[in-house]
């Protein structure tokens, strides 16, 4: 009896013993999750990082869409990026303990650059500068057109947390030359910086962007007239060039990941003398085709290769599905792009181009994988050179 008294009264202690260790590990969690939100308004400059939402005429332009249905944008393969339990499950460990090597080992070469070396620009060339990541100056028949402009260092709305630059910009936002029109694919955050947004925003600057995206623009200070927005298959002129939207396979949300509430594309840029296909973000689609024979053929394609994993196969291309695009949109010089910048999958950094030189070898086509600072042009095609080898 006794010993069954005794027996009772221990696991009611026990028992009291881990409601105690319980509350206080969720106090913890607590307390961390709150100075961590503290951290992270402060962070993300009291989150004007996240844009605005689109409202008032922009809505029911989006609303009128036909690629907008159900209240969200769709993609032309019909494919919806979800954000499944079972998949952050696998994701998150990964991202933890994956063995890759996801980031350089030494640092990446560069070529510094300032304004005086795009002093010269010919009114009927082609030159493009690779800059990192999606960031390229294309200069054009006489303009000069930056896409998807990030000068941030990290891939992420604060400063002190996300994915961190593998190298610095190779010029700096303020000596950039006059920039004549910026080209957006969407709206994360490794495609639309604010503060360079805020930058370049000149009074001259023509904002080009899908639909939904000029909300973001508009509300970090550009002005309305300054904003063009399209949806895919739209075009606009722009000074002596045409400037066309085409579809893409992704998806969007700055402010709620994966609400699709603003569009994403792909894009055209058709000038008197040359033509330069913008890639933006995309997985691989059967619409390329229809591109290239609407607006191609290109000088250059401009062609995302990187940041792709078998858990979000559709939304990005890998370098073989690269080479394919290309070849459908009827792409002259391909320059990889979405590489080399930051670290956002789960292959090693340097796989993307390893993989890209042997299927660019294999079909034929004509490869340049520049430095960060590097100009090509289709007039001298450098040869090609793996400098990513002497930096694993």
């Amino acid at each position: 009896m006794i010993l069954c008294i005794f027996n009772k009264r221990l696991r009611v202690s026990k028992t009291n013993y881990f409601k105690k260790i319980a509350v206080m590990v969720l106090a913890i969690i607590g307390i961390c999750l709150l100075v961590g939100g503290i951290i992270f308004v402060v962070s993300t400059d009291n989150l004007a990082q996240f844009g605005k939402a689109p409202n008032g005429e922009r809505l029911k332009r989006i609303q009128a869409s036909p690629n907008f249905k159900d209240g969200r944008f769709i993609n032309p393969t019909g494919f919806r990026q979800s954000f499944e339990i079972a998949k952050m499950k696998t994701i998150i460990p990964q991202w933890f303990t994956g063995k890759e090597q996801r980031e350089p080992e030494s640092p990446l070469p560069i070529i510094p650059l300032n304004q005086d070396f795009f002093s010269d620009m010919s009114e009927q060339g082609l030159q493009l500068t690779w800059l990192g990541h999606n960031t390229a100056l294309i200069e054009i028949d006489g303009l000069r057109i930056l896409t998807d402009p990030v000068w941030a260092e990290r891939y992420s709305p604060s400063s002190l947390w996300g994915p961190k630059r593998f190298h610095e910009p190779p010029i700096a936002l303020a000596d950039l030359p006059p920039i004549d029109a910026v080209i957006i694919s969407h709206d994360h955050f490794d495609h639309l910086d604010k503060d360079a947004v805020i930058a370049l925003n000149s009074g001259n600057t023509v904002f080009f962007a899908p639909l939904g995206v000029g909300a973001h623009l508009e509300g970090w200070g550009v002005a309305p007239v300054n904003v063009r927005e399209l949806d895919w298959w739209e075009e606009t002129t722009f000074k002596n060039m045409t400037i066309a939207a085409t579809p893409g396979v992704h998806f969007s949300g700055r402010r709620t990941p994966g609400s699709d509430n603003t569009l994403w594309a792909t894009w055209s840029i058709i000038g008197p003398k040359h033509r330069v296909f913008y890639g933006g973000d995309t997985g691989m689609m059967d619409d390329f085709t229809a591109i290239g024979q609407k607006y191609g053929p290109y000088d250059i394609s401009l062609i995302p290769i990187g940041a792709y994993d078998e858990l979000w196969k559709e939304i990005h291309l890998n370098p073989e599905q690269g080479v394919r695009a290309h070849q459908m949109i009827g792409g002259g010089i391909m320059i990889p792009i979405h590489w080399g910048t930051f670290n956002l999958a789960f292959h090693d950094w340097f796989e993307p181009p390893e993989r890209l030189v042997k299927a660019a070898a294999a079909a034929g086509i004509a490869l340049v994988i520049p430095k960060a600072g590097q100009s090509v042009t289709p007039d001298s095609v450098p040869e090609l050179v793996t400098w990513w080898r002497e930096c694993k």
